[in-house]
């Protein structure tokens, strides 16, 4: 068992140097680089023969063993363009000017500080939902950490601009059918009776 042990830790310990070797010469990863693997993402900030060092949105160091980035899905978000895509659903309640609320959406989009003019940011129609009119709001950010504050920023001008043209933002509604106890138990003994009766 102890030889068994060692032989396979020696496998891994030569997995994870020939996929050191793979990173440094096909540099699918560079140092600087933001990456996503599995469900960690960090900045790369070194690569080694063994194992290559993340630093998280939490500045804390992960030490990912290299053969990691060769056999799983790996997501370069700045490898060949640090542009990216950001993608916010808006639902307007059924009845709304529809082209009012698409000309305010845009209207909206194009003021919002750090939403990049190119590629061109873009409101469109992708349904109609349970209680909403499901719109798809698609812009595009220069760097990775502008995602979540352009987000913010936008959903806040969003429900501003629209709240102030009267266009509701629906939230989900159910039909709620109750049923009186007393008269279902007044049925049971009337039925009862009968049969008894009968």
């Amino acid at each position: 068992m102890a030889t068994f042990d060692r032989g396979f830790g020696l496998q891994e310990i030569f997995a994870n140097m020939v996929s050191g070797i793979i990173l440094l010469f096909e540099r699918p990863i560079r140092v600087g680089d933001t990456v996503t693997i599995g469900s960690v993402t960090g900045k790369v900030s070194r690569i080694q023969m063994r194992a290559t060092t993340l630093i998280d949105m939490d500045q804390k160091d992960l030490i990912v063993p290299n053969k990691t980035f060769i056999t799983s899905q790996l997501t370069n978000w700045t490898l060949s363009d640090p542009i990216t895509r950001v993608v916010i659903p808006v639902g307007i309640a059924y009845g709304s000017d529809i082209e009012l609320a698409h000309k305010i959406m845009m209207d909206t989009v194009s003021s919002t500080p750090m939403v990049l003019a190119d590629p061109e940011p873009s409101v469109l129609l992708v349904g109609f939902g349970e209680s909403s009119l499901n719109f798809s709001i698609r812009i595009y950010v220069s760097e990775l950490l502008d995602r979540m504050p352009v987000a913010h920023d936008l959903h806040i001008r969003l429900e501003k601009a629209l709240r102030e043209h009267k266009i509701e933002i629906p939230f989900p509604q159910r039909d709620i059918h109750v049923r009186s106890v007393v008269h279902e138990r007044d049925q049971i003994n009337h039925d009862l009776q009968q049969i008894i009766g009968g």
